[in-house]
């Protein structure tokens, strides 16, 4: 027994660090959103058809981003502040929506509040991430489903996967990511967008 008390021993026993309540999660969660101003990333997408993708995501805060593909891709999506266009700039064919319409409007919307303006349905943890489960009713379509991943101290977006009402899923994971960088406004502009209303 007394080789039982040994270094060896005693390090089994030390306590693991306090892990973060679900309170804090979402505390961390939506300060994460609030906080962010800018942010530009380089991201793969694997689609509900298996096909991967990848290129580079600029998101400004509040209304703005890109999804720009890496060729051979064709597609762009857009969103200009008030809408959310899908490209496909091989078939010149675009698709316009309004950002409430679409369930990236948890990066979108000015202020974030998670459990409040969109519902919370799980929160777990492991040694290397975060996830928060969410259910979106006010997409086109119906319901989607969204799970975000964090680091283990909630400080930053790794990974989003959406679930559309029809049940395809699509994964989004970004690296390399530089928040507070100056972007280029003109990357923002749907080109021959309409004005289909204001998102307020």
């Amino acid at each position: 027994m007394a080789a039982a008390v040994g270094p060896a021993a005693l390090a089994k026993v030390q306590p693991p660090a306090q892990p973060l309540s679900n309170r804090e999660i979402l505390e961390r969660a939506n300060a994460y959103f609030t906080n962010l101003s800018t942010l530009v990333a380089d991201f793969t997408q694997v689609g509900g058809d298996g096909r991967r993708l990848g290129g580079t995501l600029y998101l400004q805060r509040p209304g703005k981003l890109r999804f720009e593909y890496d060729p051979p891709a064709t597609l762009e999506v857009i969103a200009d502040g008030t809408s959310v266009a899908v490209r496909d700039k091989k078939l010149n064919t675009q698709d316009l929506y309004f950002i409430q319409q679409t369930p990236l409007k948890f990066l979108l919307r000015e202020r974030v509040n998670l459990g409040q303006d969109i519902a919370v349905t799980g929160i777990s943890s492991d040694p290397n991430s975060v996830r928060i489960n969410l259910e979106d009713s006010s997409t086109l379509g119906g319901t989607s489903r969204i799970a975000l991943y964090f680091d283990p101290e909630v400080q930053n977006l790794t990974q989003w996967r959406i679930t559309d009402p029809q049940g395809f899923q699509t994964v989004v994971t970004l690296n390399k990511a530089n928040r507070g960088r100056s972007i280029d406004q003109a990357l923002f502009r749907i080109p021959n967008a309409p004005v289909i209303g204001n998102n307020r």
